[in-house]
């Protein structure tokens, strides 16, 4: 028989056992050890895998972003699709075409018609005849009357001069000839004032002192400017008018910098304004300015105007059209046809078997509805000539598909037979 009663060391070998000692080991608790310790190493191994794909990918992407932007597909159209976005052709042709250049420009004043009235002599305003600005003028029109001690005192050594010739006139003859030239003297002060020879002359006749001086208009014009009010006190050399004649004006306006070969002095130029449709101006040239602006590069160039009606008017805006000489055995293609991407431009050319392949060319001259190529095309060539955003698109779309076919993880579309 055998005896299932626990022997008396055994039972006191598993008493004296310590509670805090760890158990032994077991292989369970060995298995799990193996099997954490696998996960760990393969978590390592798949990130680093990762990093080093991704690194890849990353210097890949540009690479094929660069070739989707530097050459679009070709792009292949039915009939029916070409009708339904509005596609349109036309032949890239040789001839002579005719510069054109387009503009804005702003009606400002003549600056050789415009004259700034300023008394040369201190005094106070008595009374003015032009008393508001935008007020016509002529030729030696009454502008204002000043009261000057200057004037005044002036006046009375004319007199004093006056008097001194007729009393030495029989006296010797260095005697006469100085009262004349102190006579003479005097007459110029007043001239230097602008006093008119008549007033001077009436003052010598008459022997009266004029109290106040009358300054008159140098041109017929309108008043632009007035600086003066009555019983002002003005100094010399304040500018207390500005006239302007209005029979030419200016317009100033800006070309861009490629435009600049078809811009020359003297040359013709049609003016177009809102207030006037249908009724255009034509001009010259008369200058350019020697500068380009580096923010918009553009230049500025000012066109004289004929404005003998006076129905122009500072300040209005006006289109302007320079037609340049014509230039012969030149191609041209519509100016729709050409798409300027920002770093290239590009035209669409129609291939023999109706493929639309995209194709960078270098412009020259534009006229109203067509533009110059200097390379890339040749005569008789088909290009699109509307809808050429539309087709652009879709040609980058297909280059961006097609880079994407070769980076890890695409699959190209199967083509269909």
């Amino acid at each position: 028989m055998t005896d299932h009663t626990s022997s008396p060391a055994g039972s006191q070998a598993r008493d004296e056992r310590s509670p805090f000692e760890s158990s032994p080991p077991t292989a369970l608790g060995t298995a799990r050890r193996v099997v954490l310790l696998t996960l760990v190493i393969g978590a390592a191994v798949a990130v680093a895998w990762w990093f080093t794909r991704a690194g890849k990918h990353a210097e890949a992407a540009p690479r094929a972003s660069t070739a989707a932007d530097s050459s679009g597909s070709p792009v292949m159209l039915t009939p029916e699709s070409a009708n339904r976005i509005g596609v349109t052709y036309a032949v890239v042709e040789r001839g002579s075409l005719a510069s054109e250049v387009k503009a804005v420009g702003l009606v400002t004043y003549d600056e050789t018609r415009v004259k700034t009235i300023a008394p040369k002599v201190d005094g106070y305003v008595e009374q003015l005849f032009v008393a508001f600005t935008g007020q016509p003028v002529e030729v030696n029109d009454s502008l204002l009357r000043i009261y000057s001690p200057m004037l005044v005192t002036a006046q009375e050594e004319l007199l004093l001069a006056r008097k001194l010739t007729v009393d030495v006139a029989n006296g010797s003859p260095e005697a006469v000839r100085n009262a004349e030239s102190l006579l003479s003297s005097a007459r110029r002060r007043l001239k230097y004032w602008d006093v008119p020879d008549e007033d001077i002359a009436r003052v010598e006749r008459t022997g009266e002192v004029q109290k106040t001086l009358t300054l008159r208009s140098p041109l017929r014009g309108v008043v632009v400017q007035k600086n003066v009010s009555s019983g002002q006190r003005i100094m010399a050399g304040d500018a207390v008018y500005q006239v302007a004649d209005l029979r030419e004006v200016w317009l100033e306006g800006e070309v861009f910098e490629r435009d600049l070969a078809a811009i020359r002095l003297g040359e013709m130029v049609t003016a177009e304004f809102a207030a006037m449709p249908g009724q255009p101006r034509q001009g010259r040239i008369v200058y350019v300015s020697p500068t380009i602006s580096a923010e918009t590069r553009t230049t500025k160039i000012r066109v004289a105007l004929p404005n003998a009606d006076l129905v122009l008017k500072p300040g209005m805006y006006a289109s302007l059209q320079i037609r340049g000489d014509a230039r012969r055995d030149v191609l041209s293609v519509p100016r729709s046809a050409v798409l300027a991407t920002g770093t290239r431009v590009l035209v669409f050319v129609k291939g023999a078997d109706g493929t639309l392949t995209p194709r960078e060319v270098e412009l020259g001259g534009n006229a109203d509805d067509r533009v110059e190529i200097r390379r890339g095309l040749a005569a008789g060539e088909t290009v699109v000539s509307s809808a050429t955003f539309l087709i652009d698109a879709e040609s980058n779309l297909g280059a961006a598909l097609g880079a994407m076919a070769n980076m890890p993880g695409m699959v190209a579309p199967a083509k269909k037979p």
